[in-house]
């Protein structure tokens, strides 16, 4: 039956899981699946990656023996580490792929990282001898075409400042009086992201969580639906603009290059977030996207944002910086075609 001391990560936030009963039943290996609720229970040595993300998006240390909730997932992260459930052999070990909950076993991490965090599989969570999984905890709404105007922000890779400018135009999109959404559309979860964004003063917040995905490394088919889902309920909370953010990088099997296609009739402005100037060249190059603005380190220094001209022949701008909202104001105000001041309408 339910434990009160289970800790449930952050994936499990869209369910009841800490609220209703269930087992901890175990499943034939052939049974499991993406998206399955499993518990785990931390193995190995600790160091600074025991710790998992909370159903609430704070952080919680663990130590050997404490049980731990979340979904079986795949993470292919291009700095850190990639996994996949499949990859779990006979011993039934898992990895903590991210502190979110996402677990598999991990079959690549850098070796700037300390040992991702050791679990062993304990079971599915079960109600009615049927396993329990994130898409149970999905509204059945209709899929939707997006609606709204869309700001759209893109990375090189992860971490490469698409968050923090991401909640630097949101503050500005509000201080012009817009009713903004955000939503982070792809990645591997996490939720500080998009609580970022509602610190920032988004009016809602969604990520693919909410559509029941523990990562967006799925098929094209699941992904789809995924966003339709998405799309709707975006569309129900009646944005000005939607400040959308795809995680990791376009090229990345994320599906990111599905989602700017999905998005690209509804995209009025897109921010390419770029690790350095030759990474900003690549994406471009390699993508064939004309961004409007390039931020994040590429753009932290004057030599930097030179660099970026010479190379892309692109605006950019470090919106960390205050002497550079202006600037960014004016770029929102003509990309959506807002007023000087107030809502549009007013």
């Amino acid at each position: 039956m339910t434990d009160p001391y289970h800790f449930y990560t952050s994936v499990t936030r869209c369910s009841d899981l800490w609220q209703l009963p269930f087992d901890v039943s175990r499943i034939e290996r052939s049974r499991w699946a993406t998206g399955d609720f499993v518990v785990g229970e931390v193995t190995g040595e600790r160091n600074r990656l025991y710790r998992c993300e909370t159903k609430t998006g704070r952080m919680a240390e663990l130590v050997r023996g404490d049980r731990v909730v979340g979904a079986l997932g795949v993470r292919c992260a291009t700095l850190e580490g990639v996994g996949d459930w499949r990859a779990v052999g006979p011993e039934l070990e898992l990895d903590a792929l991210t502190g979110a909950g996402l677990l598999g076993k991990a079959t690549s991490t850098s070796p700037m990282l300390p040992d991702l965090m050791g679990l062993i599989y304990r079971g599915h969570v079960c109600r009615d001898q049927r396993k329990v999984t994130m898409s149970d905890f999905v509204p059945a709404i209709e899929a939707e075409a997006l609606n709204v105007a869309v700001v759209l922000i893109i990375g090189t890779s992860m971490s490469a400042g698409k968050t923090a400018s991401g909640q630097v135009i949101i503050r500005e999109l509000k201080a012009l009086g817009c009713r903004v959404t955000a939503a982070k559309l792809t990645g591997a979860a996490r939720y500080r992201d998009i609580l970022c964004y509602r610190d920032a003063g988004a009016d809602a917040i969604l990520d693919f969580v909410d559509a029941g995905l523990p990562s967006t490394v799925c098929s094209a088919a699941r992904f789809d639906a995924a966003l339709g889902h998405l799309a709707a309920r975006i569309n129900a909370t009646h944005p000005d603009v939607l400040v959308a953010e795809a995680g990791a990088s376009p090229l990345e099997p994320y599906n990111g290059a599905l989602a700017m296609e999905r998005l690209r009739n509804q995209t009025r402005m897109i921010v390419l977030c770029a690790s350095d100037p030759y990474a900003a060249l690549g994406v471009r190059e390699a993508f064939g996207i004309e961004p409007d603005l390039v931020s994040g380190p590429a753009a932290n220094t004057d030599a930097a944002v030179s660099l970026v001209g010479q190379l892309v022949r692109l605006p950019a701008l470090n919106l960390l910086d205050h002497a550079c909202r202006p600037h960014l104001r004016g770029l929102l105000r003509d990309r959506l075609g807002l007023p000087p001041a107030g809502r549009r309408g007013q």
